[in-house]
């Protein structure tokens, strides 16, 4: 009988451990030489973040970083569309309308991620080959390098959707140079390719059918240090030609940007772009036309305090906000029209800028007591 107990023992034991490399799971994490390598693997979701798939990554990105046979940590995804294209906000919106406890523990949950790769002691190099937004973002943005690649496609696309650019985007956005973050974050513009390394979201650029032999050669450096694994990165990167004549989308609007988005207040943004009339103005004021005015006005806010705060401190601020989206109606109207019904006409509740005040903004920025991040 103990003999055939053993024997189920090894058994399961064997079983836990295929899982972790099996292919129907939703995020592979796997030891190759001296690399700890995180693979998303819902290729059909885009690689879409769930709760299931953070509760995976967080503990080992935890025990990688106290293991002295790790030297590095690879974070990829699967099925050559998308990185990461954001969280799984289908599952959010269903606890969310269900009053479930999930709406608590997946922000938790992300932004603790977030802030475990932002402080990660082990270089961090996150492949961001195709579509990387939001939680996408997230994931990648705080590690030590990111790779980007001609497919890639970068934005924080969340004001569309009643939410706002979270996963650490009060800390980043605000960073990056000029007005550059806010007008990202404000209108959910998309960067492609080598763009993305131009604003700063990425450190190195290589075509994607190189990434392979990078991640080949990255396991297989002897007792890599951040020097070492820069040096790796910036050989790829400088053989790589694709684009390379390619002016910065952007860089003939920068001026206009930086004083057009240096506003105090959404209302004078807009006024400040209705005044400029040009054509670029024109185009920004009809996208954020559309966008939800109280995630506008709490985008704004979060970027202005974020600009001063640790990733600690932007990242406790950043739940309060999802808290407060969670309760409110433009988050499940935004996921409505945008992901569900597809009719791409919101409703907000305020719909104007004007209806939104200050006092609500303030609320929602207010601490939660017991209730607030821990890190």
């Amino acid at each position: 009988r103990l003999r055939a107990f053993n024997r189920l023992q090894v058994i399961l034991q064997h079983l836990k451990m295929s899982k972790q490399t099996d292919s129907t799971a939703e995020v592979l994490l796997e030891k190759k030489g001296g690399a700890g390598i995180i693979t998303l693997n819902r290729p059909k979701a885009l690689n879409a973040l769930n709760l299931s798939m953070i509760q995976q990554i967080y503990p080992q990105i935890k025990t990688w970083e106290q293991d002295p046979e790790t030297f590095l940590i690879i974070i990829k995804g699967t099925g050559g569309k998308a990185f990461c294209a954001g969280g799984d906000i289908r599952a959010i919106t269903e606890a969310g309308k269900a009053g479930d406890k999930l709406l608590q523990d997946f922000f938790r949950g992300e932004y603790k991620l977030n802030n475990a790769i932002g402080t990660c002691k082990k270089p961090y190099v996150a492949l961001i080959d195709g579509i990387t937004m939001g939680g996408g973002v997230g994931v990648s943005v705080h590690g030590h390098f990111r790779v980007a690649t001609e497919k890639t496609v970068f934005a924080m696309p969340e004001t569309a959707i009643g939410l706002f650019p979270d996963v650490g985007g009060g800390y980043f956005l605000p960073r990056l140079s000029g007005k550059l973050g806010y007008y990202l974050g404000l209108t959910g513009c998309r960067l492609k390719g080598r763009d993305v390394l131009k604003v700063g979201i990425a450190t190195h650029f290589v075509e994607s059918e190189k990434l392979p032999a990078l991640e080949k050669d990255l396991i297989a450096l002897k007792s890599p240090s951040k020097e070492k694994i820069a040096d790796l990165l910036n050989s790829y990167h400088m053989k790589c030609t694709i684009d390379q004549e390619k002016e910065f989308v952007l860089g003939e609007h920068m001026e206009k940007i930086n004083s057009l988005f240096s506003a105090n207040s959404m209302e004078e943004i807009v006024t400040k772009l209705k005044q400029d009339g040009s054509p670029f103005a024109m185009k920004q004021l009809e996208t954020i036309n559309k966008m939800s005015p109280t995630s506008l006005k709490l985008t704004l806010r979060q970027l202005r305090e974020g600009a001063s705060m640790s990733l600690q401190e932007v990242l406790q601020m950043e739940y309060r906000l999802s808290q407060a989206c969670m309760k409110g109606h433009d988050f499940y109207e935004g996921v409505r029209a945008v992901l569900i019904d597809k009719d791409q006409s919101p409703k907000w509740k305020p719909a104007a800028l004007e209806e939104v005040s200050d006092e609500f903004v303030d609320n929602c920025f207010k601490p939660l007591g017991n209730d607030d991040l821990k890190l």
